[in-house]
């Protein structure tokens, strides 16, 4: 493995060199550090020529040149036209869609081992010209032979070891960032390459990918938003996907979707609404959300219907994680910003002797200048760039858990930005936060809460009464564990406080209204009671 990734450096180190994008590094204000650099580097004192290309498209060609891993970085970077030159964001616009195709006879070999079977006995039509290219797969039309137009995802060849050596050198230098500085410790680099690593492994079984559309297709049945293709579970294996062909206009085709007088606003709109729903209703959301994986639909212009593809990436939340975000956002919103600085506190995510008057004031410094103001006039690059110095000042910790939703939320901008400017992303968020905050006390939320703390009462019946046995016999088991050593009246005590502790537990869970008529809660309570007083 020690080999492969000094060749892997080696040809990363010729890509740099090859496209000389050493140039636009140096290029940038650097310290003086850095910029010494450029007289220790060998090839520096080589004789270059001028490349005929432009910068952008070097560093285009470089990312493509250096393989998945480079280019799923460059589709994030083209989102942020705001903060790229114009002629770089063309230029890594290029990579969403546009990465150039391995050989069409490959990839029909690959076809037909995984399927065993020619592609002409599994389908009606097979086009060997792809229809799109992307930095893991590629994808060609076919026709089954009941007669449904399909396309057919095949994953590229020779993919892991890549970015299995990628991979080597993103831990080697987080582990020497985590050592060299207290700053990169607070952001957790090791954590954020294990948690990456995981997920572009993960986009290589297209099972998953399969499973995942299928998912996010039946949390959107009928739904007049997002529209996700069938998949066909019987043609699907680990390295291909044949799922429905979808018809629909690029998102960021705008001239397209303006000839057929789309309601961009109501379409923006509906991005965000769509994000929102992902993350909180169904905590399963679309994680790869570049312009090269969303489509609109052609059929309803004047209510705009969005069109997903590519489900190999799915991010999730744990509930503690929703409703945190939730409070933080809904908190910004009404610009209570010691709201804000108590939840970070309580969360844990900031040391708990954070005096809450200045975290607060950091807070309202960052956040006040973005509200009343439309999308286009916001820059989140910057505000990013602010809340991550007010982070650095407060020792606040980056979550790594939450590193697909932040990528998820830069891309949900970049694209709001491109179809509708103006756009208010805070007052079209806030009703549908609020909302979801309310759903969550309904009754039918607190019932369906009750009902699964009651479905738990067998399961603490029965370690209660494993408890109880273990405590008559203690002899019976080798060896006795430290509890049963004390006396049975303390034992019971500590029982019966714990009986108590889960009832408030539940109490807490239900509402305080709920709670008064949940006889679960009842029972524990006065169990608890009854250990702790009886003699």
């Amino acid at each position: 493995m020690k080999l492969l990734a000094l060749r892997r450096l080696l040809h990363i180190q010729r890509v740099v060199i090859r496209y000389q994008l050493d140039d636009l590094l140096f290029a940038l204000p650097l310290p003086f550090w850095l910029r010494a650099l450029r007289f220790v580097l060998p090839w520096r004192w080589l004789p270059r020529a001028p490349s005929t290309l432009s910068r952008g498209a070097r560093l285009r060609l470089a990312l493509e040149a250096l393989g998945p891993i480079f280019i799923k970085f460059g589709q994030v970077l083209s989102t942020r036209r705001d903060l790229l030159p114009l002629d770089i964001a063309d230029e890594l616009a290029k990579l969403q869609d546009q990465v150039p195709p391995f050989d069409p006879a490959k990839a029909q070999a690959l076809i037909e081992a995984q399927l065993g079977a020619p592609v002409s006995e599994v389908f009606a039509r097979f086009d060997s010209l792809p229809l799109a290219s992307a930095s893991v797969a590629q994808v060609h039309t076919a026709q089954l032979k009941s007669g449904e137009e399909v396309v057919v995802k095949v994953i590229r060849p020779g993919l892991k070891p890549v970015i299995k050596q990628d991979i080597a050198w993103l831990f080697l230098l987080a582990r020497i960032a985590e050592r060299a500085s207290s700053e990169a410790r607070r952001l957790h680099p090791v954590e954020v390459v294990s948690d990456y690593e995981k997920t572009i492994f993960d986009e290589l079984d297209l099972l998953r990918e399969a499973a995942n559309s299928s998912q996010l297709r039946r949390n959107f049945e009928n739904s007049p938003l997002l529209y996700v293709p069938q998949v066909y579970w019987d043609l699907c294996r680990p390295s291909v996907l044949v799922m429905e062909r979808i018809y629909g206009i690029q998102v960021t085709d705008l001239a397209t979707l303006a000839d057929q007088r789309t309601d961009m606003k109501l379409l923006a709109e509906r991005g965000v609404e769509i994000f929102f729903t992902q993350v909180f209703r169904d905590s399963f959301f679309h994680a790869d959300m570049h312009p090269g994986n969303i489509f609109v639909s052609t059929r309803t212009p004047w209510s705009p219907q969005y069109i997903a593809v590519d489900c190999g990436i799915i991010g999730s939340l744990t509930p503690e994680d929703q409703d945190y975000l939730a409070r933080n956002l809904l908190a910004f919103f009404k610009r209570d910003y010691r709201r804000v600085a108590q939840l970070h506190i309580d969360s844990g995510w900031v040391p708990a002797d954070t005096q809450v008057n200045d975290f607060e004031a950091a807070i309202r410094t960052v956040c006040e200048p973005i509200f009343e103001r439309p999308l286009k006039d916001i820059s989140f690059g910057q505000l990013l760039l602010r809340l991550f110095q007010t982070a650095r000042r407060f020792n606040m910790e980056i979550q790594p858990q939450l590193v697909l939703l932040q990528k998820t939320l830069l891309n949900i901008e970049g694209l709001g930005r491109q179809l509708y400017p103006d756009l208010d992303l805070w007052s079209t968020a806030q009703p549908f936060l609020e909302r979801w905050m309310r759903e969550r006390v309904s009754p039918r939320s607190l019932l369906s809460n009750l009902q699964s703390q009651v479905e738990q009462v067998p399961h603490l019946a029965n370690m209660t009464r494993s408890l109880l046995e273990r405590m008559a016999q203690p002899h019976a088991y080798d060896p006795p564990p430290p509890w049963a050593q004390r006396s049975d009246s303390r034992l019971l005590r500590l029982l019966g406080a714990a009986l108590i502790g889960g009832a408030v537990a539940l109490g807490l869970n239900l509402g305080e209204i709920e709670s008064l008529v949940a006889w679960p809660v009842w029972l524990m309570g006065a169990s608890g009671l009854y250990l702790i007083l009886r003699r």
